[in-house]
């Protein structure tokens, strides 16, 4: 992987990692419930499902990647339209529509992890996402398994620091979004995001 490639592919992991799902869901209750550093178990849980999806995605691309550049087009033109549909989907979101999970305060560590694990590892969409978003940033020309320990790495680094700051949302800011307008500007500034990585992702193009 050229360090330009890898730079798009860092600037589009904090565009991922900033758009908010299920791990942001889960990652705002945990904290919410136990502060910032006891909630933060939850988002190391997290990472772990982050790893497994990688695996399971890394298990077939590189095939559909070696043998047709038609393929490659497919792939990322779904990657382009997906991202789109969630940024409408979090627009078109109502005030509310990002509930927290209550976790009891007497929850382990061990129990956190499990949790913020399942959310991720059990999620399909996160699946899909993968599937459309690494194949751009992948040159079929080098070594394969070495360039999904990079992005896996990458991923994770990323998202851990933006976990924290989900986090810690929920440990000391949440509770201050009150009115249905402020709701309502989160969920379109997310849309943004999700639009925004779209049109990085549109962008983009594989090296010859």
């Amino acid at each position: 992987m050229s360090a330009d490639t890898w730079f798009a592919f860092f600037a589009a992991a904090w565009a991922i990692a900033l758009s908010p799902g299920a791990g942001a869901v889960a990652a705002m209750s945990s904290g919410l419930q136990h502060g910032l550093s006891r909630g933060y178990w939850t988002v190391i849980g997290l990472q772990i499902g982050i790893i497994l999806q990688l695996c399971i995605v890394s298990a077939g691309v590189g095939a559909l990647l070696s043998a047709s550049s038609a393929g490659f087009e497919i792939v990322r033109w779904f990657g382009v339209a997906y991202l789109c549909w969630l940024g409408i989907q979090q627009w078109r979101a109502r005030p509310g529509e990002m509930p927290t999970v209550a976790v009891s305060d007497r929850t382990s560590a061990s129990a956190m992890i499990l949790r913020g694990f399942l959310v991720n590892a059990s999620n399909p969409k996160a699946t899909v996402f993968m599937l459309a978003i690494l194949p751009q940033f992948l040159d079929p020309a080098r070594p394969l398994t070495v360039q999904y320990l990079v992005m896996g790495v990458t991923l994770v680094s990323v998202d851990l620091v933006v976990m924290a700051g989900y986090t810690g949302l929920g440990a000391r800011g949440l509770r201050l979004l009150n009115s249905s307008g402020q709701q309502r500007i989160i969920c379109r500034v997310f849309g943004t995001l999700f639009i925004a990585a779209a049109m990085v992702l549109a962008a983009f193009r594989r090296a010859a």
